[in-house]
């Protein structure tokens, strides 16, 4: 098997063998620590255009199965794993992980030492990498050389609108790169879903005559989207039920006058312990964070924090005072799991039930 190297900004080699897409590629890397739902991840248009490493020793055991997908097509520039399963007995998988990469010309590499370029990545943050045929100096003055875009939610938001149809409530979801496990958990409730584009007015929001708005999830930095979406935001937690995602959880923050910064060292896991404020209840719940609130700068508002994580203390949840309107950092949607972190969905729908007058 063909050698292939890792290659990191600060000037970093890891050693590995190439499986996937032969090609080289660059982006910013990151480390996962879930031990479970490779899949999910790999196709969450939240890591679109970076690379991921993955902590489990072991990846590709369960295969390829497309209804687990994120979205259409794998999101990321390249994979790092400790060891590829060669084999799988998953009746439901349709190929295999390389297989998978192979067709979508995104390059993989094993045999790195991952626990040494976590530990690594844990103390530099996050960085531009590479994985490529020769770690010479070409290729470091490549990739140095490389500006990240900042135009994420651009290339993963649908550039037109259209209908998840149920029979239920009328949910407009805000796409800023818009997972599946969203749509999944909406259809359980029977909601009738329009997608609109990170670009929708406000005319074109109510003209859909909504019974709750969802901002979704999304990659990038949530200082890059237009001001004009914070004052969307702003009305229309007003007039409907809101709920926030990830990025539309930073937005929503954004948007009530709070503040969000980097995170030095950001959150990719499944395993995150989370408590809700108001009942003290502890939840396990999937991240994809690099941004967080910036505590200080809540006082003051018309918002409240109602979920906060162990870990570190950030804040993963907040409410608004006086609208039915609130957000998660976290995902509620179980794509890849655990599963009990999905009270936010229950809640949403029950002050749209409200709303509707049931």
């Amino acid at each position: 098997m063909a050698k292939r190297y890792l290659i990191l900004e600060d000037g970093s080699v890891y050693e590995g063998v190439a499986f996937g897409a032969p090609a080289t590629t660059f982006g910013e890397i990151f480390f996962h620590t879930a031990m479970t739902g490779y899949q999910e991840i790999m196709t969450n248009p939240i890591y679109h255009n970076q690379i991921v490493v993955f902590t489990m020793p072991t990846i590709g055991a369960a295969g390829i199965n497309h209804r687990a997908d994120e979205a259409i097509g794998p999101m990321v520039k390249g994979v790092v794993v400790r060891e590829v399963a060669e084999v799988s007995t998953n009746r439901l998988q349709s190929m295999s992980l390389h297989e998978f990469l192979l067709r979508h010309n995104v390059p993989g590499i094993s045999q790195v030492d991952t626990r040494a370029l976590t530990r690594h990545l844990r103390e530099t943050g996050s960085q531009k990498a590479s994985i490529v045929d020769y770690p010479d100096d070409h290729a470091f003055d490549q990739l140095r050389a490389l500006v990240l875009t900042n135009q994420e939610v651009q290339q993963t938001s649908t550039p037109r609108a259209y209908v998840n149809p149920g029979r239920g409530a009328n949910i407009v979801v805000i796409d800023f790169g818009l997972k599946n496990g969203i749509l999944r958990m909406l259809n359980d409730y029977d909601a009738n879903v329009t997608v609109l584009p990170y670009t929708a007015t406000l005319e074109e929001v109510l003209n859909l005559d909504p019974d709750g708005i969802v901002l979704a999830s999304g990659p990038g930095n949530p200082h890059d989207i237009p001001d004009e979406m914070l004052t969307l935001i702003q009305t229309l937690q007003q007039k409907v039920p809101l709920l926030g995602i990830g990025l539309g959880h930073e937005l929503f923050a954004l948007a009530n006058g709070v503040q969000v910064e980097p995170m030095r060292i950001e959150h990719h896991g499944m395993n995150h312990p989370i408590r809700e404020q108001i009942t003290n209840q502890i939840m396990y719940a999937t991240q994809a964070q690099g941004y967080q609130i910036v505590k200080s700068t809540i006082k003051g508002t018309d918002v409240f924090v109602t979920h906060v994580d162990l870990t570190d203390g950030s804040i993963q949840g907040l409410r608004h005072r006086n609208y039915p309107a609130f957000s998660v950092q976290f995902f509620p949607d179980t794509a890849p799991g655990p599963v009990e972190a999905t009270q936010p969905f229950d809640d949403f729908m029950d002050m749209v039930t409200v709303r509707r007058g049931g």
